[in-house]
């Protein structure tokens, strides 16, 4: 990949004064490629979630900003429970809790799956995202049992929006028992909707739904006229069906 194939603009790694693109300007293909370059500091990250724009990109490559379209979500209230997963929800042998191992949790989702060797989770996003989390703008939420961690997620919350990032499960249902429970204390808060980046089959089960990305901007604009709920989080609902 060199700066002359593609037309889009290149950011130096030290600058952290010239913004990213237009999100509506992002290339249809590869869909959503936006701006290639700059850093993953705490600011320019915080800039470019708010304008809907993430990282995301493999070893060896440069930073790759995208704004796909159309773009998945799932709004409060929307999550689909299956009757396999209440079960599992209900039978509570397990424990929940928030940013309690934030690094265990990037570190678990950054771990090779037998479908994907590789991993796009790199030492620097990593790190990336535990500075996000040190200021209190970045999350994770655990599920435990027996004192071993069985699943998990993380990502980043402005506003009133939740952009969820990677999950995890080392036991069956481990990721959506987090995500069940991460959803129902988004709602006590009055969260709008938990961003999941590219639509997928499996996130469509969960009832995300595929919105044109001007429609997600406008949806995310209105997001982010509230406070962020700073970190770090304790999760205080006491059900997962909480409305």
């Amino acid at each position: 990949m060199t700066e002359a194939a593609l037309p889009i603009p290149w950011l130096a790694a030290d600058d952290e004064t010239t913004p990213l693109p237009d999100p509506e300007t992002a290339l249809a293909e590869p869909n959503g490629l936006l701006a290639i370059g700059a850093s993953l500091s705490p600011q320019r990250l915080e800039a470019a979630y708010r304008a809907g724009i993430f990282p995301w990109y493999s070893p060896g490559e440069p930073i790759l900003w995208w704004s796909p379209d159309p773009r998945a979500i799932i709004a409060m209230g929307t999550l689909h429970i299956s009757r396999s997963l209440d079960r599992a929800l209900r039978r509570l042998d397990y424990t929940v809790t928030l940013d309690h191992a934030f690094d265990a949790v990037v570190q678990a989702c950054a771990a090779p799956r037998a479908d994907q060797p590789g991993t796009w989770i790199t030492p620097d996003m990593q790190a990336a995202y535990s500075r996000l989390h040190t200021v209190g703008l970045a999350h994770s939420i655990e599920v435990w049992r027996d004192g071993a961690l069985i699943g998990g997620l993380y990502g980043v919350s402005l506003g009133r929006a939740f952009f969820g990032e990677s999950m995890f499960s080392r036991a069956t249902n481990g990721s959506k028992i987090a995500m069940a429970w991460l959803c129902a204390q988004l709602r006590a808060w009055e969260f709008h909707f938990l961003d999941c980046q590219m639509p997928t089959e499996h996130l469509s089960s969960l009832g995300a739904q595929s919105l044109p990305r001007r429609r997600f901007l406008l949806t995310l604009a209105a997001s982010q006229r509230h406070a962020t709920h700073l970190g770090p989080w304790t999760l205080d609902v006491k059900d997962y069906r909480h409305d």
